[in-house]
């Protein structure tokens, strides 16, 4: 049985692939903005890693809010990127496009900070899924190896190196890095924390 990685593109999931070497990964493109970047940038990865890459679209933008649609976002919404159940459709999706396979594992990349900004970054969130998933035909498994790390800890356990990670888009906003969004703020502070760790300017 093999295991399946959902590759976004971004630092977490690219160094989680690295770490945990899945034997699939499959990139979504649920219409988000930054969607062909995020495809490249996981296309990139996956050829490095010698990984199959599966690519799924299915146009959902007229679910969508916040950055990710480029639209308000909606008066819920915890975080300006807020999707409405964005996490639960690209695991259903990546689910769907898996059971062409022997898969018995699906890995997402989730970390500690999720946890502060939306209900999909919890342990719950993650233990409801799996029940579901692993109650249907395929008894497919949900796990997030990486939720109680940070960023930074999680670059540094998978041992990727920086040419490898440098691949990551994390822009919210648009395919061509905007710096100002809070997927950029992210990548540039967690850079220079793992920059500074090792005695080195970013």
């Amino acid at each position: 049985m093999k295991l399946a990685l959902l590759l976004s593109g971004g630092m977490d999931s690219i160094a989680l692939a690295y770490w945990k070497r899945p034997d699939i990964v499959v990139t979504v493109d649920y219409g988000q903005v930054p969607a062909q970047a995020e495809i490249q940038a996981s296309r990139a990865v996956a050829e490095a890693l010698g990984t199959q890459h599966e690519i799924v679209q299915v146009d959902c933008r007229a679910l969508g809010s916040g950055e990710l649609a480029n639209s308000a976002p909606l008066l819920k919404a915890p975080t300006p990127e807020w999707w409405p159940y964005r996490n639960q459709l690209l695991i259903t999706l990546a689910a769907m496009r898996l059971s062409s396979y022997e898969v018995a594992e699906l890995m997402i990349g989730t970390v500690a900070s999720d946890r502060s900004s939306h209900r999909d970054g919890h342990e719950k969130f993650i233990s409801l899924m799996n029940q579901l998933m692993s109650f249907q035909e395929n008894e497919l498994r949900i796990t997030a190896p990486a939720i109680a790390l940070s960023t930074v800890e999680l670059v540094k356990a998978s041992g990727i190196p920086r040419s490898l990670l440098c691949y990551a888009h994390s822009c919210q906003k648009a395919n061509l890095t905007c710096g100002e969004c809070g997927g950029c703020q992210k990548y540039r502070a967690s850079m220079q924390e793992l920059y500074r760790s090792e005695g080195l300017q970013y």
